[in-house]
């Protein structure tokens, strides 16, 4: 027993102390893994907190400088003057003694849904029709709705009505949705495009559908507001539209 323990010693000891030599001056598998391991998660947490951060500047409001449209103010001083259109009544029904007259806002509203409804015309936008319906007369909330019996020059009319309207885009901030209502105005008013031209059409669709309802709800007679417009349409949609309401006239003329 004593020689085999002599064996042992001499044969284990070198080999003991080379493990503990490669312990004292080497790293370890073991350290490797687990500094390894600690490095990725050190670089898990950092990766997470980055997240983080990117998800809460995400959620986190904008700013105004950099939200599109007018500010809360502007907008509200807008819309308030946009009420006069509401409570501004037609000129031309008012001479005629219509009783409760449609207002500015009645007219524009229903042309914005004749553009909503209207079989589709090759080349014209749909969308800036309906826009453009509900903005051509958005001047006439400043200078009201003025007529030829007015006796003011077209020249004269147009004058106004454009200082009107930069007085109102001024009022909404002078950004991108005031330069969008000037620019339909203005397409609108020289008839520049086939939209301008449709809505022009729908314009004077609207004014003579409402002189037919007049005529029998009132019994008046607004045969002006016919001729008026007779040979005008641009549009097969607006002529279409205009004979419609002509033959339903003449239908109930007749019966009448």
């Amino acid at each position: 027993m004593g020689s085999c323990r002599a064996f042992c010693k001499s044969f284990l000891f070198p080999f003991s102390f080379s493990i503990i030599s490669t312990h004292n001056n080497h790293t370890s598998p073991f350290q490797t893994l687990k500094s390894s391991t600690k490095r990725r998660r050190v670089a898990s947490m950092a990766a997470a907190s980055a997240s983080a951060s990117e998800s809460s500047a995400s959620a986190a409001p904008p700013s105004p400088q950099a939200m599109e449209g007018p500010s809360p103010s502007s907008a509200i001083d807008f819309l308030t003057l946009c009420h006069r259109l509401k409570t501004t009544k037609r000129a031309g029904w008012v001479r005629r003694e219509i009783q409760d007259p449609e207002s500015i806002a009645d007219h524009m509203y229903r042309m914005g849904v004749m553009a909503l409804i209207a079989n589709d015309i090759p080349g014209v936008n749909r969308d800036r029709c309906i826009k453009m319906a509900i903005v051509h007369d958005i001047a006439e909330a400043i200078v009201g709705d003025i007529t030829p019996s007015d006796g003011v020059p077209k020249l004269e009319k147009s004058r106004r009505e454009r200082e009107a309207l930069e007085h109102m885009c001024t009022l909404l901030g002078g950004e991108s949705r005031a330069k969008e209502i000037a620019d339909l105005w203005m397409e609108y008013e020289e008839n520049t495009s086939l939209e301008a031209k449709f809505v022009k059409d729908l314009d004077k669709v609207e004014m003579i559908l409402q002189a037919l309802e007049y005529e029998n709800e009132q019994g008046k007679d607004l045969n002006e507001f016919f001729e008026s417009t007779a040979g005008k349409f641009q549009t097969d949609v607006g002529k279409a539209w205009a004979a419609e309401i002509a033959s339903r006239r003449k239908r109930l003329r007749s019966s009448s």
